[in-house]
């Protein structure tokens, strides 16, 4: 059984018992505080006996909060930080107490109280310096230098104006000024990090923080003005500063549960040095502006050019840093979409793996993107990615991480999600990005792959990214459109495939490869019409190797361009081999597949040019058999294909109906046969939508003046159905599977021996 969380269960009770212990203790020295300028009061230690429990209150809830687990452990240590901060301004409270009750005008501070103070101060300031996201480079140092120089010189002649020795009228303690010295000097980093941000401290815990210091700050500011030691600056300085503690440490939790992250804030410049200055010239002008005479315009002159001279530089920065913000953002973002890119991920993944935190990655992948590009244009491409991007932000937590890596290819990170969890939100996210989209008039079913992987203590944002993408592959190995977690047999799968591309590579030399040529027949028949290639490779090591092993591979290494090279020669020597052989009775046709990369090659219509007159074959015996995604568009292929075609050799549309398709390619694409895939070919013989698209695409391809090859027919009765159709060429187990060469001049021969016999 779980335990709630602390809370969640707080949420239950009837009141709030820390808070309303904190509220009490702020409110009572405070309504004495206020009571007392109009009043004296006899006893005023009874102000100053709730202010020990304060601080102690302050390191309860800070310490609360360094041991939250959903928290990161930079995090978790700098509220460590500030509850020793805090437990040290106990002891420094009963200090200025006994301080306070010495009677002493003005109230001076111990050496104990001091160094409770100091050490307070120099743990907090630790803590802060210690934080990731604070100064790096040695130019943040510089200014904060400067800054802390310039507070300290500002403080250092206040204090000396208002010490009893400069003859000021307001008797002001010394230790008390350099109290407020130091509230001011720590109100610095506070306010840096709090317009920064860093890693998941909240923003605005760091606002009330920085608010509490400054509250200490102003409280000490007001010492000149208190009337004697029954009002001293402690009764306000602790109760505010320590509310503001309190508060802050209680507002880190609620994000903490509510999964809030800090967002990167505006760049912004400090108004600490101006301040500063503005500081100074009021003292300079309220001792000058009483004497009179030429010191007092000159004063004058000098603070109005001073404040002028200011008001531009301030202008200058904003416009400075208004400009260094965009660059920051082309920087870290992507420039079609908007979100972060890959530089910024991976800071963002490095960040989370630092601070020890459980994550997830996943990669996406658009599937046939680049037919989008092909077919409908690089315009429609990018509206079609942004639309993508937009869907995938909207169903992500504020904490989650998306960034487009390049091309069609996005990145998650999903913090502080266990397995379930993950499942649940990407299910969503692939329902709401894979539904119709309508893109400049073209309306899209965007299919998406997703490779996801858990972070592993020692893991980089590089091994993430390449076991999300591992992943990625093996998704879309198994039809795309669906997500699957990393496995490390993934891996081995991996090398496998790159083994045997590397094989694959030297399978020409090793004289690994072959050609088997599956029959075309005539409808009802079954005489030969002609034959279509294929390839096929016996592995010395795994023996026959599938076409739809090593052919993917060849297309992702490259190597198919030498594949099919070494392919298209040797069926232009054996097609030529047969009609010198058997003449009218060869094959009237040889098909043989050419991929998209062929296609785009430079030179490959004069390449198929050159082998067909040194066979001496005719073109119009050779039917390149391309897909619809190879031609999609008007570039490089679609024109290799219409040279093709006034060469004379005869193309074929293989696999339509499972692409891109669409009838305005038939029109546009010199196609001489279309070839029916088999997925429509099973449905023929049944009251079927796969029927109805055969029946269709035969009175298409007639009007066309095509001829039409029904793929993958398996039985006599789709044989007779196809016939009906209207189909004159089939092929498929029913008529014969691939075979030989040898075996196919067997049976030319047997062919022709029976039509001797016959005649």
């Amino acid at each position: 059984m779980s335990l709630p969380k602390p809370e969640a269960a707080a949420g239950h009770r009837r009141f709030d018992l820390p808070m309303v212990a904190v509220l009490v203790l702020c409110v009572f020295p405070l309504s004495w505080f206020a009571a007392g300028v109009s009043h004296r009061w006899e006893h005023p230690l009874i102000g100053w006996l709730a202010l020990p429990l304060l601080p102690a209150l302050g390191w309860y809830e800070c310490r609360r909060t360094s041991r939250d687990a959903r928290l990161d452990r930079d995090t978790r240590r700098f509220w460590a930080g500030l509850s020793v901060g805090a437990a040290l301004l106990v002891p420094a409270s009963i200090g200025n107490m006994a301080d306070v009750s010495g009677g002493t005008i003005p109230v001076e501070l111990s050496p104990f109280t001091l160094m409770m103070f100091g050490a307070s101060t120099v743990v907090v300031m630790w803590t802060l310096l210690r934080l990731p996201a604070w100064q790096r480079s040695s130019g943040d140092w510089l200014r904060f230098g400067l800054d802390t120089g310039i507070v300290l010189l500002t403080g250092s002649v206040l204090i000396w104006h208002l010490s009893p020795e400069s003859g000021h009228p307001a008797e002001v303690s010394l230790s008390a000024l350099m109290v407020t010295l130091v509230s001011v000097l720590c109100l610095i980093p506070f306010v840096k990090i709090a317009f920064a941000g860093a890693g998941q401290l909240d923003r605005r815990s760091l606002c009330l923080l920085a608010a509490a210091v400054a509250a200490s700050g102003t409280a000490g500011a007001l010492a000149p003005v208190l009337p004697g030691t029954h009002l001293t600056s402690g009764l306000l300085a602790y109760p505010l500063t320590l509310l503001g503690v309190v508060l802050a440490a209680r507002r880190q939790r609620r994000a903490a549960a509510g999964g809030g992250t800090v967002r990167t804030a505006p760049r912004r410049f400090s108004l600490l040095p101006y301040l500063a200055i503005a500081v100074l010239y009021a003292a300079l002008l309220k001792i000058e502006i009483p004497r009179g005479g030429d010191e007092t315009l000159m004063a004058l002159a000098v603070t109005v050019l001073t404040g002028l001279v200011v008001l531009r530089q301030i202008t200058t920065l904003r416009t400075n840093a208004a400009l260094l913000d965009r660059l920051d953002h082309e920087v870290t973002h992507d420039p079609l979409t908007g979100i972060g890119n890959r530089h910024a991920y991976l800071e963002e993944v490095s960040a989370r793996l630092t601070a020890g935190e459980p994550v997830v990655v996943a990669l996406l992948d658009l599937d046939d993107f680049k037919d989008v590009n092909d077919r409908f244009g690089h315009h429609t491409g990018d509206d079609l990615l942004r639309t993508i991007s937009d869907r995938v932000r909207r169903r992500l937590r504020p904490q989650d991480t998306v960034a487009r890596l390049g091309g069609d290819e996005f990145t998650l990170l999903l913090p502080g999600m266990d397995e379930a969890a993950t499942e649940g939100l990407l299910r969503g996210l692939l329902a709401a990005v894979q539904e119709p989209v309508l893109v400049d008039g073209h309306e899209m079913a965007p299919r998406v792959s997703v490779g996801v992987t858990s972070g592993v203590p020692g893991d980089s944002p590089i091994e993430l990214l390449r076991r999300a993408d591992v992943a990625m592959y093996a998704a879309k190995s198994t039809g795309g459109g669906r997500r699957a977690w990393f496995d490390p047999i993934m891996d081995q799968m991996a090398d496998l495939d790159a083994r045997l591309a590397a094989d694959l590579r030297q399978a020409i030399a090793r004289d690994e490869l072959s050609l088997v040529y599956q029959p075309i027949v005539e409808l009802p028949g079954g005489g030969l019409a002609g034959v279509e290639t294929l390839v096929r490779w016996r592995h010395p090591e795994h023996g026959m190797v599938s076409p739809a092993v090593f052919v993917p591979l060849a297309e992702r290494n490259g190597y198919i361009v030498e594949l099919g090279r070494w392919v298209l020669e040797h069926a232009v020597r054996q097609t030529a081999r047969w009609r010198a052989e058997h003449g009218d009775t060869a094959p009237g046709k040889v098909s043989v597949n050419v991929s998209a990369r062929q296609l785009s090659e430079p030179g490959f219509p004069e390449e198929v040019a050159a082998l067909l007159a040194a066979a001496e074959l005719d073109p119009a015996l050779l039917v390149v058999e391309v897909t619809e995604t190879a031609v999609i568009g008007t570039g490089i292929a679609f024109d290799a294909v219409r040279r093709l075609d006034a060469m004379g050799v005869r193309i074929a549309l293989d696999d339509f109906g499972t692409g891109h398709s669409s009838l305005s390619l038939l029109v546009e694409c010199p196609v001489s046969w279309l070839k029916v895939d088999k997925s429509f070919v099973d449905g023929v013989t049944m009251q079927s939508p796969q029927a109805v698209i055969v029946d269709g695409l035969i009175g298409i391809t007639r009007g066309l003046r095509m001829h039409a090859v029904a793929e993958g027919v398996e039985t006599a009765d789709q044989a007779r159905r196809l016939h009906e159709a209207g189909y004159r060429f089939a092929q498929g187990y029913h008529f014969a599977r691939p075979m030989p060469a040898a075996d196919l001049t067997a049976l030319l021969t047997t062919q022709e021996t029976v039509s001797v016999s016959l005649s």
